[in-house]
């Protein structure tokens, strides 16, 4: 757990502060708010967890400052969740990985656009813009939907600059039975 807890200590403490899109929050602050948002909701530690990491993918890529004012999709979804997949298990890495997918999702079958900042929508168009109704049929049966779908409303709720989650320190308590032990690479803790 020392290499997962440094790792997360070094992004979440030194890469973490930049704006998040064109809200007032930091990257820090969003991700300890869509944590707190699930811990909130009674979630378990895997969806708290991924709440946390969800845009980890974001911190991680080499494509300089705010890809997707340049038009490109830094297709963060995709790198954060096989980061995680390293580091802890599929309920962890899944949400993670569906949750812009569950972005376009909610934007076909409930009008979620009508609720997305601007630099939400922008990233939107960069990432397929709503579902069609077949790919909503398609994603509903895709294990783990739901679960992205909570995660991606827990992500929405999560760009208040005044609210005061808990700190990092206490989401990292999260992680630690989570981990995939680098012997076996399985999830430790007995589960």
């Amino acid at each position: 757990m020392g290499a997962i807890r440094d790792d997360l200590l070094e992004i979440y403490g030194r890469r973490a502060h930049k704006r998040y899109g064109l809200t007032d929050v930091t990257q820090l602050q969003h991700a300890l708010q869509a944590a707190a948002n699930a811990e909130g909701a009674g979630e378990g530690p895997a969806l708290v967890l991924a709440s946390l990491l969800h845009d980890v993918g974001h911190m991680i890529h080499d494509l300089g400052e705010d890809p997707a004012a340049r038009g490109v999709d830094d297709t963060h979804e995709a790198r954060g969740a096989a980061w995680i997949a390293e580091r802890f298990g599929p309920e962890v890495s899944e949400p993670v990985r569906l949750h812009v997918p569950a972005k376009r999702y909610l934007c076909a079958v409930e009008g979620h656009y009508e609720k997305l900042s601007s630099d939400s929508r922008r990233s939107l168009a960069l990432q397929g813009g709503p579902m069609t109704a077949a790919e909503a049929a398609a994603f509903r049966a895709t294990p783990g939907a739901d679960a992205a779908i909570r995660l991606r409303r827990y992500c929405d709720g999560a760009k208040n600059p005044n609210a005061s989650p808990p700190p990092l320190e206490h989401f990292l308590s999260y992680a630690e039975p989570l981990a995939r032990d680098s012997a076996d690479h399985g999830p430790r803790g007995g589960r």
